[in-house]
């Protein structure tokens, strides 16, 4: 037809005998997850819905929609081509510190530094209910949880609603750098890349004022992801004494770039007011 718009050519009619929506994509099929992604890209920010608890309940959607044996089966078909990995889940290790733990690291220390933000923050160090891993995978997300405060600083993400960008983009770029099937490291991925949705959709509907500290933040932690080892298989508790630079060094973590982006996170959260963005410094 001459008179088709060029954008709305090639669709194609689907004819189904059901009555409710059907898809070959199992996350549309999901109602759960279509109301979810609504709400976390639409909505703006308050405090009765902090943006933590978003990932609560999240998690749960997503556990019902994995297939775990087709995910083990992946993990050991990989373990197969990948030694550095098979290293790894055979180690198995993991760690029970606890924040106190912390206390004896000097300042400027990837321990002390981790101490002062958590202490500082008020912040808890376990972010999920603890449980013995009985897969591949569940020890890969304990070992995520355990080390991910580390990854914003290592990364150069501080702990604020912009500078969580900078670990879920490590992640992004340096998982799928370091998993040769494309589809393990995906699955890997979801909750980074679910996640992040929150922060650049929201951003640019209802904070375009922080939209270039959001794009600086996600262009960070992909070149760290690109350039670096693969810290998520590292162990870090032997570095927590060491200096942040020679931490990095350490775990062969590259291009990290240190941005304090406490203020625009705040904006982001609207805890402070447009006009507080208006930095000393470029005035």
């Amino acid at each position: 037809m001459p008179d088709l718009p060029y954008l709305a050519r090639g669709v194609m009619p689907v004819e189904t005998p059901s009555s409710v929506l059907v898809s070959s994509s199992k996350y549309l099929n999901n109602p759960r997850l279509r109301d979810w992604l609504a709400m976390i890209l639409l909505r703006r920010n308050g405090p009765d819905l902090p943006p933590p608890a978003e990932m609560y309940e999240f998690l749960p959607i997503l556990e019902e929609l994995r297939d775990h044996d087709a995910i083990e089966e992946m993990f050991m078909a990989e373990r197969r081509i990948n030694p550095e990995l098979d290293a790894w889940l055979s180690e198995g290790f993991y760690s029970t510190y606890s924040i106190d733990d912390f206390a004896q690291y000097a300042p400027g220390s990837l321990g002390g530094i981790f101490y002062q933000w958590i202490t500082e923050g008020n912040y808890e160090i376990q972010i999920t209910p603890w449980r013995e891993p009985k897969s591949q995978l569940e020890f890969y997300n304990l070992r995520s949880g355990q080390t991910h405060d580390f990854e914003h600083i290592l990364c150069g993400g501080g702990f604020n609603f912009m500078g969580e960008l900078v670990p879920y983009w490590y992640r992004l770029t340096n998982v799928f750098k370091h998993i040769r099937n494309p589809e393990l490291a995906a699955e890997l991925s979801l909750i980074q890349i679910f996640g992040s949705l929150r922060y650049t959709v929201r951003t640019i509907l209802h904070y375009p004022q922080v939209w270039n500290t959001c794009t600086d933040a996600i262009q960070r932690g992909m070149a760290v992801g690109k350039a670096s080892d693969a810290l998520f298989m590292k162990r870090l508790e032997p570095c927590f004494h060491l200096p942040l630079a020679e931490a990095r060094e350490a775990l062969g973590v590259r291009g990290a770039v240190d941005v304090d982006t406490d203020l625009e996170g705040a904006f982001w959260a609207e805890r402070v007011p447009a006009s507080a963005l208006v930095r000393p410094e470029l005035q």
